[in-house]
């Protein structure tokens, strides 16, 4: 009796609002840029239904080669993020760190629809900024994010600037990877099916990869990913269109291709080639 109990409440949560269970947003940061010896600006950006958002950008060293709009995945925020991408600016690139609403200093309550307002928000701004080359803007999107990031490029009314897309650990199909999460754990096995149906696949990019060309496209997955499997990122190849490229790093794990330096280097190389800058020796430290 206990344990029907304890499955009917969490049934109830669980179906009650499933989606925003992949929003995990953290208010406070944990440390600036500006601690890790980073320049920095603090952005702050309104969306189109009137939101706040916070941002940061941080500026390449020397002349840019490209700008790189980052997002970051579904839990904490940019703070927590930044040790995916604080090694660009060294390398030519400058970056746009942006927290979607209800995330660090952002505004709001997250929501699917919230996030693509987001990032077009962020997109605007950074083709506004003067010094911004808007041809040579990229957008790289790790878990929640690359999944996100997929979804605004099918659709962006700027992807005449936008040079590549690139995601990293990301789902397919958010109602796929909410019903494989509730198989793998013994209480919620029983409801796996309708606590996939609980969630909203509207907004999964699978369903758009095919809209993403002419826009070259690469998708990056490690092979021991334990969070978002890589039949995921797999899948998310299969489906887009040319130029696209698949990149599988051999025993990594969730978003972990950019700690290994030699990723690092075949990244910034495959920037330069999709955004056309010639190529820069890495500087010394």
């Amino acid at each position: 009796m206990r344990r029907t109990f304890l499955l009917f409440v969490l049934a109830a949560a669980l179906l009650a609002g499933c989606t925003q269970l992949l929003f995990q947003p953290y208010r406070q940061h944990v440390r600036t840029p500006a601690d890790i010896g980073l320049a920095y600006e603090d952005v702050r950006l309104k969306t189109a239904d009137g939101v706040s958002l916070h941002a940061w950008f941080l500026p390449a060293k020397a002349a840019a080669r490209g700008t790189i709009l980052f997002l970051h995945g579904n839990a904490e925020n940019i703070s927590t993020h930044i040790g995916s991408v604080y090694w660009l600016p060294e390398r030519g690139f400058d970056v746009l760190l942006l927290d979607y609403r209800g995330y660090g200093a952002s505004a709001g309550t997250p929501s699917m629809a919230g996030a693509q307002a987001d990032i077009e928000a962020a997109m605007r701004y950074l083709l506004d900024r003067p010094g911004i080359g808007r041809s040579r803007i990229v957008i790289f999107g790790q878990s929640l994010g690359g999944a996100l990031a997929s979804y605004y490029v099918a659709h962006s009314p700027h992807r005449a600037h936008i040079r590549a897309l690139v995601v990293e650990s990301a789902p397919a199909s958010y109602r796929d990877i909410a019903r494989e999460k509730a198989a793998g754990f013994w209480l919620t096995w029983p409801l796996q099916w309708p606590i996939a149906w609980s969630v909203s696949d509207d907004y999964s990019p699978v369903y758009t990869m095919a809209r993403i060309s002419p826009i070259p496209l690469l998708v990056i997955h490690g092979d021991r990913d334990a969070i978002v499997p890589l039949h995921d990122g797999q899948r998310l190849y299969e489906a887009a269109q040319e130029p696209k490229e698949l990149w599988i790093v051999p025993g990594g794990g969730h978003i972990g291709a950019f700690l290994r330096p030699e990723y690092r280097e075949r990244f910034v190389a495959y920037l330069g080639r999709v955004s056309g800058s010639a190529a820069r020796e890495p500087l010394r430290p």
